[in-house]
């Protein structure tokens, strides 16, 4: 029997599916309406900007750096434009393969693999570093014609640090390099505007000027808003804001002073300051040995820093600021001072000097060419008598010569606008407490402060300091701040900012007893100890000469610097200030192991003063005799130091560097450089056109090297 079928039923079954699939079909479209309107409306301005972003890229201008030039105008930092060839790790598959194949086209060194392996170590993977620089227009066209077969490669012109005298100054220049890991995470914390104008930045200032002023010297970072293919190649530049070049900074140094004096020490280790005490600014500011700058800008090889840092005369430790040394008996005028100034003795006090200063039953030593007899103050200053300041020490007690002496500055920073200054050591109870740590030796003891009366003992400390004491007392108790920058150049406005010069609070000294010091001072040159090396000078000076201990003796050991090793030989000392009635200049310098002050610092110490205040430049013969410890006053026909030339300087491809630059000149000399700064920008998009890199500045002739931390002794031997 056949079943019927209902129709109807049938039917509204397939109306109901029908409406089912239109339904489905209606939410589906409601679906896609739904996601458009959110695409198109509501999150339209954050993918077009998306969108844009894979269609464009901002890339960083690095701003030109910022000149660093001497008190009359010579360029002693500048910049210079060359190719670099650069690889991107995250990019290539095989780093050393890329490299062998890239040396079949460009020479690359053995040395230039150590360093791109270093940087490497250094950098993170999608950061491109350079595995040769200054590449020559030959190379760049070899490799050029060739790029398609390097992904991740790339030629790069970048900006360069130049300094065109080398190792002159190079401790107050210091020098940049590529920021390191623990710079970069330093950098983290700084403010977002401060992070934000150091992307692209890879150089950063590591010691000196370029250290300390380094947000002065680097600029404002621009922006270039690129087109870019799908490949990431710039097609067109949209639009760009450029890079702000840093600023100039004028140092208060006279460069051709600095490498007279440089020349002075000859192969000996030292350090030198000078300073103006009417305002505080560093005229000359010498630590030797040196070292070239040059070498760490594009990363110093392996040989090069070993032979640095292995030196046993540390030509990279800035001894000016940082080397420590006993004063010897240029403390004695500040002893003289401190009884002056607490009442414990007056000129007139008479002390009877036999040779022998006896205490707890250990005999405290004269040299033995000291004439001895009655002492008053000011015969015991002329003639360095020892035993004076023995019992004066004694008298005074520790802590009161710390009290006394810490307003001049020893012990404690001299607020330099140099990073790096150390404090030296100005002992006294307290501090003894402090630095150990066994109970016998955290106690003072009393035979511990005769020493410190000729400025033996614990008593160590800088050239800085020095100087700046003596500045203090030059100008009757008036202080500053030692600075060695005199003046901010805004490289856009050409307006120029003094820096800070203003006068710090003075130490409270009476005129009659700072006036018996400097009186007691300038003996010294006429009758005393720098007799010989003051003769026939064209202006008063005050001075004092001191021979320090570089290693103590035992009681009844005698000192013959023949037979002792030249590290362990007593270092030569010797303070000045000049004019004696309105001084304008002191000065504190030190030879390492040269033996007496008279004979090797008081002879530079007098060429500087000749230059300073007679307009005078030293005779070649009388120069090669001050470099061995032979000159007295000077010799031979001195020179017009006005008209001498500036020391020799190199560009960075080995033409000699012109004179002083007048301020148009310099200002096209910036100009130039910010052009350069510019074309590097250009170059560092992938695909943009090579741009043919300016000529510009680069290192010159290295001076010799000399140096190492002098230990704490414990007698001064002095020659009259």
């Amino acid at each position: 029997m056949t079943e019927l079928k209902n129709l109807e039923q049938e039917l509204g079954r397939f109306r109901a599916r029908l409406w089912a699939a239109a339904g489905f079909v209606l939410f589906c479209f409601g679906l896609l309406v739904f996601r458009l309107t959110v695409l198109q409306i509501q999150r339209h301005e954050d993918l077009a900007a998306r969108a844009e972003n894979n269609r464009t890229a901002v890339v960083p201008i690095v701003p030109n750096r910022g000149l660093i030039v001497d008190r009359n105008g010579v360029v002693l930092a500048n910049n210079y434009s060359a190719y670099t060839l650069e690889i991107t790790p995250s990019k290539v598959d095989d780093v050393e393969a890329t490299i062998d194949e890239l040396a079949r086209i460009v020479d690359i060194q053995v040395r230039d693999r150590r360093r791109f392996k270093r940087l490497r170590e250094e950098s993170k993977s999608f950061e491109s570093i350079p595995i040769r620089t200054r590449l020559t227009d030959k190379e760049v066209a070899r490799f050029t014609a060739q790029r398609y077969r390097f992904p991740g490669v790339d030629i790069q012109a970048r900006l360069f640090r130049h300094y065109p005298y080398g190792e002159l100054a190079s401790h107050v220049l210091g020098y940049i390099g590529r920021i390191n890991q623990r710079e970069a995470e330093a950098m983290e914390d700084w403010p977002d505007e401060d992070q934000a104008n150091y992307r692209g930045t890879e150089y950063i200032g590591k010691l000196g000027i370029e250290q300390s002023y380094e947000r002065e010297l680097h600029g404002i970072t621009g922006f270039e808003q690129v087109e870019t293919s799908a490949g990431g190649r710039a097609v067109r530049r949209l639009r760009s804001n450029p890079a702000t070049p840093g600023n100039t900074v004028h140092l208060s140094i006279d460069i051709k002073l600095q490498a007279l004096i440089e020349r002075l020490f000859g192969d000996r280790r030292g350090a030198l300051v000078a300073i103006d005490p009417r305002n505080g600014e560093v005229l000359a500011f010498v630590s030797k040995p040196t070292f070239d700058p040059n070498l760490f800008v594009d990363g110093i090889d392996v040989e090069n820093w070993k032979e640095l840092n292995e030196s046993a005369d540390k030509p990279l430790l800035n001894r000016a600021l940082r080397g420590t040394y006993p004063p010897g008996s240029t403390y004695k005028p500040f002893m003289a001072l401190a009884a002056l100034n607490t009442g414990k003795r007056n000129p007139n006090t008479i002390i009877m000097d036999s040779g022998v200063f006896m205490f707890g039953g250990h005999k405290f030593r004269s040299p033995e060419n000291e004439r001895g007899g009655a002492m008053n103050m000011r015969r015991a200053i002329v003639e360095s008598s020892n035993v004076y300041f023995y019992s004066l020490a004694n008298e005074l007690g520790v802590d009161t010569i710390h009290d006394q002496m810490a307003p001049l500055g020893f012990g404690r920073l001299t607020g330099i606008d140099l990073k790096g200054e150390v404090t030296g050591i100005l002992p006294s109870t307290d501090w003894k407490r402090r630095a150990y740590k066994r109970p016998e030796m955290k106690r003072w003891y009393a035979g511990e402060t005769i020493s410190l009366g000729i400025g033996q003992g614990y008593n160590t400390f800088t050239m800085l300091q020095l100087a700046t004491a003596m500045a203090t007392v030059a100008s009757d108790g008036q202080r500053f701040q030692p600075r060695v920058v005199r003046e901010i150049e805004n490289v856009v406005t050409r307006e120029r900012l003094m820096t800070t010069n203003e006068a710090l609070a003075p130490v409270v000294y009476k005129p009659e007893h700072t006036a018996f010091i400097r009186e007691a001072m300038f003996g010294v040159t006429q009758e005393g100890t720098g007799t010989r090396v003051f003769a026939g000078a064209a202006y008063q000076s005050g001075g004092k000469t001191g021979t320090a201990q570089a290693v103590g003796l035992r009681q009844n050991e005698k000192y013959v610097a023949s037979k002792v090793d030249e590290y362990k030989r007593d270092h030569s000392l010797y303070e000045a200030f000049a004019p004696t009635d309105k001084p304008r200049v002191a000065l504190a310098v030190i030879v390492e192991n040269a033996g007496f002050g008279s004979m090797s610092a008081a002879p530079i110490a007098r060429r500087v003063l000749d230059y300073l205040l007679a307009d005078t430049y030293p005779s070649e013969e009388d120069i090669a005799l001050v470099q061995v410890g032979k000159g007295v006053a000077p010799v031979g026909t001195p020179r017009k130091a006005s008209a001498m030339p500036l020391p020799r300087g190199l560009d960075a491809f080995g033409a000699d560097v012109p004179g002083v630059p007048d301020a148009a000149s310099a200002a096209v000399a910036a100009s130039a450089a910010a052009s350069a700064a510019s074309a590097a920008s250009e170059v560092a998009r992938p695909g943009a056109a090579l741009p043919q890199p300016p000529p510009a500045p680069a290192p010159s002739r290295p001076t010799p090297p000399a140096a190492a931390l002098p230990l704490t002794p414990s007698a001064s031997r002095e020659q009259p």
